[in-house]
């Protein structure tokens, strides 16, 4: 970040560029109707008026059980009646249209990379298979939801607290739903009004260099004013700079509405604002006025009998709208009085944009089926199109609140339900392609890097598309990033599909001439504060796996080997360079000079690991990897050194991560059969210890299984979980799954989908939203081959592509 003064000149530069630029005038700013922005995202609209935003994420109601909607409906009028009359809603959703600048820019970055014409192919064909899996849905258009609460008050601060504590209902009550609330900075309120009004990522990215003073003390509305709005050259459609844009007014001509009607409107593939200004009448208020109407209705239906039988008629023969509007009242009254009913004035609006008048004439008559599906239909608003937009923009303002709003109950307007199917798809830090939503059908596409725990598991049966499914994020990781990736290989099933990516395998077993050394250490090593304090813990773990004990090695022996570590690592600390670095052997010598039976009974087993024959680990470590995709292949060390040379591998990525956290570059480290890192009591302490430790550090750690019983036996994976915010499930045996139903909080409806599920079929678990997937890659592609682990496939079809 620049220092204040700096940014203050970068600010004013801009300023005064846009001003130049666009020769800004009353009118464009003019749009965004409030009187300050402040930088805690509380908005002054009036004098007296104020707001705050957050926007909120979507739960799967459309497609729930008719069960389910019932109860989240219910739930939804009961937030909607915890609101009084001193507070005004607006729900606002948006639709974008998503820019794949971004994406682009960063692919000409990893091209400078690897420009191999092969490695060129490869990223074509994968990126031509995500943008057709994007076509899929409607991935096209980024949607938010958002809701404003708007306040009167004569005190600013007062205003604040108010404001808060409404935020906190808001919280509480959407909790109660499933639904997350993000609080909103005045920053990130104006980046909302810029991407909809200029629709202008990079706008957005300057925003994010102004402070909170900043944003007080220089006119915000500087900052996304666009150049030019015309609302005089057609009465019904305005132009903000190149785009044209209408307001509609949705008029209610049903008597009865579905909760689909919100949907279908958000459903359709345009860019759009919807918006749903909301405001309660006080129970009092609402009683006396439906009286006194109702009063007025009975007066009229009294006189028109009366005329009735003045001309001879039958005076119960009474026009059918006076009929239906008197019982109407009746009921209103009633609702009211005995069933938990408030009154609600409701004004309704959409707002679609497009690049051309044809296409926004198109949008438009979209929008207008959809209203007549519902028995509705929509109102253009001639010579009102200034006000209705700025109604319509996220800002708490009603200006056609009196000549546009109808009046509804609770129920009537919960009608409008704002919760359609619940997506996971991002755009920012790094998003990796998991699949299609099963639900939706709409591409799954998300960041482990926001997550607070990064961490995750891949788990399922043989067959299910457990290590298929790994891969693919690798590929989606090598392919959009200049991160580093790691496996660990104990099966050998890997190797293809590293060469195919440019990567390396590096064979570690009792014949190859590949080694690592597992006492290597750097400065930084563990938390980087006493390195050789944390490789005790360390070498002291590894020694209960060469021991072979249940209970672990006893308290005297772990002093011994303590004391022995100090001892090897005193020229190392003295003079930190590689060649100081001590091997096993110099720990077995150590153990020997300490001279106490607990350290020759270590040196003892020691032996073995050091001159016998699995003496695979006592040497340098003399692997070369600079390499970004690194597989190391510990297939051929056998049952004897397998568990050991996974435990090794640990630390040897550990000390991977500290070297790249130095270059603020993410390291993603694979471990599959992760079972057998907790098989062991004593050393699935230290791989615990590993998984909360690595993400602090740039890393991310996957455990990939299909030995879900083992993994769920370990005592240790109940931190294992609390410490992972991202679970791939894939089908699971009857035992498991209710297991992991119980562990993740999985609904039976739910669990359906890793119930005897597809290949590539399963949820996804994110950040505690839990959604069903669906991932079928194309066997026609040139990486199918090195991905599928079915033998009769990989034959086939790697003598089919070479």
């Amino acid at each position: 970040m620049l220092e204040n003064k700096k940014l203050f000149k970068v600010l004013e530069e801009l300023i005064d560029n846009k001003r130049n630029k666009r020769k800004l005038d009353d009118s464009t700013q003019s749009l965004f109707d409030y009187v300050k922005m402040n930088g805690n995202g509380v908005c002054q609209v009036t004098k007296t008026k104020y707001n705050k935003m957050v926007e909120f994420s979507d739960i799967s109601y459309q497609l729930s059980r008719d069960d389910m909607k019932k109860s989240l409906f219910s739930q939804y009028c009961a937030f909607l009646n915890s609101f009084d009359s001193s507070c005004k809603l607006q729900l606002e959703f948006m639709n974008f249209r998503l820019n794949d600048e971004k994406q682009e820019i960063f692919l000409d970055e990893i091209e400078t990379v690897q420009d191999d014409k092969d490695f060129q192919k490869m990223k074509n064909e994968y990126f031509s298979f995500i943008e057709e899996q994007k076509l899929k849905g409607n991935n096209g258009i980024l949607r938010k939801k958002y809701l404003l609460f708007t306040i009167e008050d004569n005190n600013y601060s007062s205003a604040v607290r108010r404001l808060e504590n409404i935020e906190k209902q808001v919280q509480s009550g959407f909790r109660s739903l499933g639904v997350k609330t993000t609080s909103y900075s005045g920053l990130e309120r104006l980046s909302v009004l810029n991407m909809f009004i200029n629709n202008q990522s990079k706008n957005y990215k300057d925003l994010e260099d102004y402070s909170k003073e900043q944003l007080v003390n220089v006119s915000t509305k500087d900052m996304i004013a666009p150049a030019n709005i015309d609302f005089e050259s057609d009465n019904t459609i305005f132009k903000v700079d190149k785009k044209f844009g209408s307001t509609l007014h949705f008029l209610i001509e049903a008597t009865e509405l579905s909760d689909r009607v919100l949907a279908d409107f958000l459903d359709l593939d345009i860019e759009q604002a919807i918006s749903l200004h909301i405001r309660s009448l006080s129970h009092k208020k609402a009683v006396k006025m439906v009286k006194s109407k109702s009063s007025d209705l009975t007066s009229i239906k009294i006189e028109e009998q009366k005329k009735a039988l003045r001309t001879g008629y039958d005076m119960d023969i009474l026009s059918t709208d006076l009929n239906m509007n008197v019982d109407g009242s009746k009921k209103l009254l009633n609702d009211l009085q005995q069933e938990n009913e408030k009154y609600f004035f409701l004004t309704f609006t959409l707002t679609p944009i497009a690049p051309t008048k044809s296409e926004l004439k198109n949008s438009i008559e979209q929008l207008s089926t959809v209203a007549q599906k519902h028995n509705c239909s929509l109102e253009t608003l001639p010579l009102q199109q200034e006000k209705a937009l700025q109604s319509a923009l996220p800002m708490g303002v009603n200006i056609n609140e009196k000549e546009l709003e109808r009046g509804l109950t609770t129920t009537s307007t919960a009608i409008f339900v704002p919760f359609t199917t619940q997506e996971l798809y991002q755009e920012d830090k790094d998003p990796v392609y998991y699949g299609l939503n099963s639900l939706s059908n709409n591409m799954i596409q998300v960041s482990r890097k926001k997550l607070k725990n990064p961490n995750g598991l891949f788990l399922g049966t043989p067959g299910s598309g457990k290590s298929f499914s790994a891969k693919r994020e690798m590929i989606d990781t090598f392919l959009k990033t200049l991160d580093d990736i790691i496996i660990s290989d104990p099966e050998g099933e890997y190797t293809p599909f590293v060469h195919r990516l440019g990567g390396e395998v590096i064979e570690i077993s009792a014949d190859s001439h590949s080694f690592i050394n597992p006492l290597d250490i750097t400065l930084e090593y563990g938390e980087g504060e006493n390195p050789i304090s944390y490789k005790s813990d360390f070498i002291i773990d590894m020694m209960n796996l060469i021991v072979g004990v249940k209970t672990g090695i006893t308290a005297k022996q772990k002093t011994a080997v303590d004391k022995c570590v100090r001892v090897i690592y005193r020229d190392y600390v003295a003079d930190p360079k590689e060649e100081n670095i001590p091997v096993l052997k110099d720990l077995y010598n150590a153990l020997l000079d300490l001279g106490t039976q607990e350290a020759t009974d270590l040196a003892d087993a020691l032996e073995l690991y050091v001159s016998g024959s699995l003496n695979i680990f006592n040497n340098r470590t003399n692997i070369n990897s600079n390499n970004r995709l690194i597989c190391f292949n510990i297939q051929g060390l056998g049952a004897n050194l397998k568990d050991l040379g996974m435990f090794v591998l640990q630390d040897h990525v550990w000390n991977k991560v500290t070297t790249n956290r130095n270059k603020h570059k993410t390291t993603w480290y694979y471990m599959d059969e992760f079972h057998r890192l907790l098989a062991d009591a004593q050393t699935a302490g230290y791989s615990v210890q590993f998984w909360k430790r690595f993400r602090k550090w740039g890393g991310i750690p996957t455990g990939i299984t299909q030995n879900v019983k083992d993994l769920l036996a370990s005592p240790q994976i109940e931190t294992i979980i609390e410490n992972s915010d991202f679970i791939y499930l894939l089908n699971q045996s009857d035992g498991d799954r209710r297991i992991l139903q119980e562990k993740f909080n999985i609904s039976n409806y739910q669990a359906n989908y890793i119930t005897n599920s597809n290949e590539g079929e399963g949820l996804i678990i994110y950040n505690g939203t839990i959604l069903p997937f669906k991932d079928k890659f194309p066997k026609d592609n040139s990486l199918y081959p090195v991905m599928t682990t079915k033998l009769d496939e990989i034959k086939k079809l790697r003598a089919t592509h070479g």
